[in-house]
């Protein structure tokens, strides 16, 4: 009988442990593709990997972008004439809710022109699709640059509140 038990709680550990990894996959998989819309500029494969109220928070602290209409329309300028951007995921991790239908991430992404990137966000699962909810990107400081940083802010504030 503890046989039996032992058995039958391994299997349902191993089940347990293997759905999460499948869900890690495709989680995997829609973050991915989402980078690789992007680098292709394929807007409408880009677009259908958010939910229809995703927002998207961009580096610059003005940009929050709203899928509709802010983001779609920003998106399809940027990518008109074929050209998106090359974000590729070089660490990942994903983190899923007890009730298996939200899951939140982080990873640091790297493009060739402009370095390192973190991107954060949140998914939810409808109906069995993953999508991106919220999407944040922003830059990566080194610790020893950090105060030149906030004096370059000043001055481009201070110089733009002058014009």
């Amino acid at each position: 009988m503890a046989f039996k038990l032992t058995a039958i709680t391994i299997l349902l550990i191993f089940t347990s442990v293997f759905a999460e990894q499948q869900e890690e996959d495709a989680i995997n998989a829609v973050l991915d593709d989402f980078h690789s819309a992007a680098a292709s500029a394929d807007e409408e494969r880009y677009l259908d990997h958010l939910t229809e109220d995703a927002v998207f928070m961009g580096t610059d602290e003005w940009e929050r972008w709203p899928k509709n209409p802010d983001f779609r329309a920003y998106v399809n300028r940027r990518f008109q004439n074929g050209v998106g951007w090359n974000y590729e995921s070089v660490e990942r991790k994903v983190r899923i809710s007890q009730a298996g239908n939200v899951a939140w991430f982080d990873e640091v992404v790297f493009s060739a022109t402009n370095g390192r990137f973190r991107g954060t966000g949140v998914l939810v699962k409808i109906d069995d699709i993953w999508k991106i909810n919220h999407y944040a990107l922003s830059f990566l400081i080194l610790n020893e640059n950090w105060q030149e940083i906030v004096e370059l802010t000043k001055k481009t504030r201070q110089a733009s509140s002058q014009n």
